[in-house]
């Protein structure tokens, strides 16, 4: 009989952890974290874990070293799943387990009963190697088939990014790949805080702070903080840097909770964005990018002159200057 998810996060503290970082079309997305359920299918999970951390060498059977790193997500399924861990085919027909090609399946304890679960994919009973996927929905249709070993503890975000990529057919057009991954002993630093040279402390992805999202005044301080630490990155013109500007997301979900009466505040720290990532994309050359986000300036402030200014740059950069007066 399978049993509910934890709905702790961690479940267990001396549970492993293990961390993707995810590259997308060759750039940093971001960190995800997971917890390893040791505690009810160690097998499974200390698989998973040395794959991670590549200790196993060479796989017998594959020819191919035993470890995740490089290895794409080879299926994504929005509203179901994303998948990866064939090191060997890279798409879907390869892989191998630390075990030999393949395991049995080791028990069913845990439902697929949310988003964020890892789970072992397979073709068949007892037919485990090294592919896994993460839900991003229940998906209850699973359970008693597949093996949940695992759980996202932070960088759900990055998942959702995977699982919006487009797509041909079930497979990603851009590259999406594990560019470096590993464990994380306890006490190691999670990663979760941006490397990035902007000096900002919070996590790319509001979900992974511990800051309440419903108080909209510390929000506000902080997205201006992001904002000034990230705009000595136009003044280098990093400008690639700023278009993936973090602090949004802070102002988006902040918005999600915060009650009507502290909503303008938030749209001022809005506005401020999204026209700072219209300047960056017309330096990028991102015509129509640039449209969009002054356009999304245009719905906070219909008369800002410089979302109207960068707009109409945008529409001379495509040479539609009919738009552009």
């Amino acid at each position: 009989m399978s049993h509910p998810s934890p709905v702790a996060r961690p479940s267990k503290p001396c549970n492993p952890r293990a961390f993707f970082d995810v590259d997308i079309g060759g750039e940093r997305v971001g960190r995800i974290v997971f917890e390893l359920f040791a505690d009810v299918v160690p097998k499974t999970a200390e698989n998973f874990r040395a794959l991670c951390t590549g200790e196993k060498g060479t796989g017998p059977t594959t020819g191919k070293p035993l470890h995740y790193k490089g290895c794409p997500f080879h299926r994504i399924i929005k509203q179901f799943m994303v998948q990866g861990g064939d090191f060997s085919n890279q798409n879907g027909t390869g892989g191998e387990s630390i075990y030999g090609e393949k395991f049995e399946d080791e028990n069913f304890h845990y439902k697929h009963d949310k988003p964020g679960l890892l789970s072992m994919a397979n073709a068949g009973p007892g037919t485990n190697g090294s592919q896994f996927f993460i839900t991003t929905v229940p998906t209850s249709h699973l359970d008693g088939k597949h093996v949940v070993f695992g759980q996202v503890i932070k960088g759900m975000g990055v998942v959702k990014i995977l699982e919006n990529v487009e797509v041909k057919g079930e497979n990603p057009a851009k590259l999406c790949v594990i560019a470096e991954c590993g464990e994380l002993k306890e006490g190691d630093d999670w990663g979760i805080v941006p490397q990035d040279g902007s000096g900002d402390a919070h996590p790319d992805f509001p979900e992974d702070s511990d800051i309440d999202l419903k108080d909209v005044r510390k929000k506000a301080r902080i997205c201006g903080k992001i904002a000034k630490g990230r705009t000595k990155h136009m003044l280098q013109k990093k400008y690639m840097f700023f278009v993936n500007l973090f602090f949004c997301r802070y102002v988006e979900a902040s918005e999600a909770v915060a009650e009507e009466a502290d909503k303008p505040k938030l749209k001022t720290v809005a506005l401020t964005c999204v026209k700072k990532i219209g300047a960056c994309k017309l330096k990028l050359l991102d015509w129509q990018g640039a449209i969009e986000s002054c356009s999304e300036a245009l719905k906070i402030d219909p008369a800002n002159t410089k979302a109207l200014y960068r707009r109409a740059q945008g529409w001379q950069g495509i040479k539609d200057l009919d738009q552009a007066l």
